[in-house]
């Protein structure tokens, strides 16, 4: 199986470790527009495989999409973080336009490939790559509830005193901090209601803490994160390529599923060797659909801002 990853910042960096550790994919290719980054930080992944003991191939090439071709898998988290000063507008107009630009030559060499989108902002850039490449709907995938999943879980654990691994929760909506929706009401502890072990004010500090899980980040590090971002990546792309079939909220594309159609956001799906196999409805209550329907809103209105592209 042939993963490429375009875009060989911190977070396509650390995604083709994590995946090469892992064993997930038999060759992995990374790719970069900046002469020399993918090849060096390529060969400092395989450099470590003799103490790793893994078995993964790992190259980089410069702006080289042949070497992409065959993929089965094609990441994308190639674009520019927002600079101060910048408006949304700015950023959509410049990210969207280097989102097509890839989509467009990975599908020239890799016509069956399945595309995980990570470029920001999220959702609005799945869209895009969806509308642009004319794939069906399965095949395009944003990852960001997965990421915000695992970071829900990881605040609960810190609340709880619990195990990580023995908590489930989700988070569905956008991939923001005013437009992402933690499920409290559906975490659990080893199938116990999560609310059995913290007071309501315990499990809305948890919430918040989860919204603003990204910008907490970046306020530290000075710069977007990458080491949870690139496990959760890996965590997608490993369902896929071994049909594992889990559960994980993905940002996709919707045509009446929660009451939204013509919009990419985070919902429950089961991920496949086909991608997008099921979106399972987890049957929100009534203050939970009205969140839904303001985040599906607010992530339309981020998708006006694609009009000169598509």
């Amino acid at each position: 199986m042939k993963v490429t990853v375009v875009g060989a910042g911190h977070l396509g960096a650390t995604c083709a470790n994590v995946m090469a550790y892992r064993k997930i994919a038999s060759e992995i290719v990374l790719l970069d527009i900046e002469e020399g980054v993918a090849e060096g930080k390529a060969l400092d992944i395989m450099q470590s495989a003799p103490t790793a003991g893994f078995t993964s191939l790992v190259i980089g090439c410069t702006n080289d999409y042949e070497k992409t071709a065959n993929s089965d898998v094609v990441v994308i988290t190639s674009g520019i973080p927002r600079k101060p000063g910048m408006t949304r507008e700015e950023l959509i107009g410049i990210n969207a336009g280097i989102v097509k630009l890839v989509a467009t030559n990975i599908l020239k060499f890799s016509p069956n490939a399945i595309l995980v989108v990570v470029s920001n902002p999220m959702d609005t850039m799945t869209y895009l790559a969806l509308k642009v490449t004319g794939l069906p709907k399965n095949r395009v995938i944003g990852m960001g509830g997965a990421l915000d999943s695992s970071r829900f879980r990881y605040y609960l654990s810190q609340a709880t005193g619990e195990p990580i691994n023995d908590i489930q929760a989700m988070v569905i909506g956008g991939h923001g901090d005013t437009t992402m929706i933690p499920l409290a009401r559906l975490a659990t502890y080893n199938g116990l209601p999560i609310a059995t072990f913290l007071s309501e004010g315990e499990l809305q500090d948890v919430v918040a803490k989860t919204m603003v899980g990204g910008a907490t980040l970046t306020k530290l590090l000075g710069t977007s994160a990458w080491y949870g971002p690139g496990a959760a990546v890996a965590f997608l792309v490993d369902s896929i390529l071994n049909n594992q079939k889990r559960m994980i909220p993905c940002s996709v594309y919707l045509e009446g599923e929660y009451g939204a159609s013509d919009v990419c956001i985070g919902v429950p799906c089961i991920i496949g060797k086909n991608g997008v196999e099921q979106i399972l409805d987890v049957q929100l209550n009534e203050e939970e659909k009205e969140k839904f329907a303001k985040s599906v809103e607010a992530v339309q209105n981020m998708n006006q801002d694609l009009s000169s592209v598509l």
